[in-house]
């Protein structure tokens, strides 16, 4: 089963520096029918205006992956770490135990455009832990790049989470097609950063994004130059060391 959510039906918040669209349940917006996608928690698609930005908060038992979309980001922690994210560039975050941190538009001049994913950590109480790496579009020209990967499946490359779900990112050119093969014990997030595909012969505009659960197959072909994301996500899960199972549809 695939379900497609639109643009307009993700929730849209607004003010004189920030536009963002929230997947799930996230701040002031709450609606009960979306509030996870298995260990999914939040999915945030941010325009942060130029100088402007999120002040110091803090994060406790979540990873937090952040990819930079268009712009420059400037991240600090009370960790010590501060880095310039550019385009391209994938961070995560594991806030374990608690973490404090700000997050910026670094240029004065231009808009940034990120998304920001949390998912539940898969053990309570984690030493908090930074890092980010820089992927090019050929890197993921016509592929599925893993760029997210858990911890126990000791990835040579890429970014590693206390989580069970693994990250991809593509740069698909027009006419262009792949397939991924999902587990009978997965379930899959995808979602269209710009451009527009058929994924099983579903259309999906920019920023429409698709749950699917029970297929075997996914063929994703691009109907224009596309960027997205796919996220592999376990129907079971750890949650803070408790084991959880994704309600099925």
């Amino acid at each position: 089963m695939i379900q497609i959510i639109k643009e307009q039906e993700q929730y849209k918040g607004e003010s004189d520096w920030l536009t963002t669209y929230h997947h799930f349940s996230f701040g002031e917006y709450y609606d009960p029918s979306k509030v996870n996608f298995g260990p999914l928690r939040v999915f945030n698609d941010d325009i942060i205006q130029p100088g402007k930005g999120f002040d110091f908060h803090q994060h406790q038992d979540m990873e937090i992956v952040t990819y930079v979309i268009d712009g420059e980001l400037e991240h600090k922690d009370s960790l010590g770490n501060h880095g310039i994210i550019q385009p391209g560039e994938i961070q995560r975050m594991s806030a374990g135990t608690g973490v404090f941190h700000s997050e910026f538009n670094h240029s004065n001049e231009k808009p940034l455009r990120l998304l920001q994913i949390w998912l539940f950590s898969n053990t309570r109480g984690l030493k908090p832990s930074w890092e980010q790496k820089k992927y090019t579009k050929d890197d993921r020209k016509n592929k599925l790049l893993s760029v997210i990967t858990p911890k126990n499946s000791n990835p040579k490359d890429g970014l590693a989470i206390s989580q069970n779900a693994t990250f991809y990112i593509s740069n698909l050119e027009e006419g262009r097609d792949l397939s991924y093969i999902a587990k009978s014990d997965r379930i899959t997030y995808l979602f269209v950063i710009e451009g527009k595909i058929t994924i099983n012969g579903k259309v999906l505009n920019t920023r429409y994004s698709a749950q699917v659960e029970n297929e075997e197959i996914l063929k994703i072909k691009a109907q224009s130059d596309t960027e997205l994301i796919l996220i592999d996500l376990p129907i079971k899960y750890m949650k803070n060391s408790v084991l959880v199972e994704a309600a099925q549809k």
